[in-house]
């Protein structure tokens, strides 16, 4: 996944979108508060294909080009929330238990890991954007450039406050 401005997917959006709405508590299911996926920030995902495309060394060869560790999706969102200072906590419930609006297509049993030792090690390549900047800058343009249609089901608050009602 490349995260960054220009996103078309506007990956944080629903994240921070339920932040600025003033939820205190923010809804995973406990399969995809697990899974995992590679990362990139769109800049530096662009360093690492200009340095491959311009080394003589890397003719030939496939690079993997992502953020490491690859962090699960509840690290990953505890990690946005704590950029935007969030007092908030994040709230697992299994699959059977959470609002259909929240649950994603897929198996997220089958995460996807990757790891870019190869381009580092061979290439050179480091990020240079670190993440916590990454993050920043992703959530400034987020925060300007909302999407331009938002669905409205995707934000249906009575239905996730009900599944927290039932934690309680």
């Amino acid at each position: 996944m490349v995260y960054g401005p220009k996103d078309p997917l506007h990956r944080f959006f629903p994240l921070l979108k339920r932040i600025a709405d003033g939820r205190s508590s923010i809804l995973l299911s406990d399969d995809f508060a697990a899974w995992r996926g590679p990362r990139g920030y769109v800049e530096n995902v662009a360093h690492a294909i200009a340095i491959a495309a311009t080394s003589d060394r890397a003719a030939g060869s496939v690079y993997n080009i992502c953020e490491e560790p690859t962090l699960p999706e509840l690290e990953w969102q505890r990690k946005i929330a704590g950029q935007m200072k969030w007092a908030g906590r994040f709230v697992v419930l299994a699959r059977e238990r959470v609002p259909k609006h929240l649950l994603l297509p897929g198996n997220a049993a089958q995460h996807v890991v990757a790891s870019s030792e190869r381009i580092r090690s061979e290439l050179g390549y480091r990020e240079p954007v670190e993440s916590d900047e990454a993050i920043r800058r992703t959530i400034a343009w987020e925060q300007q450039n909302p999407p331009s249609s938002i669905h409205k089901e995707q934000f249906d608050y009575a239905a996730e406050d009900a599944a927290f009602a039932k934690t309680a």
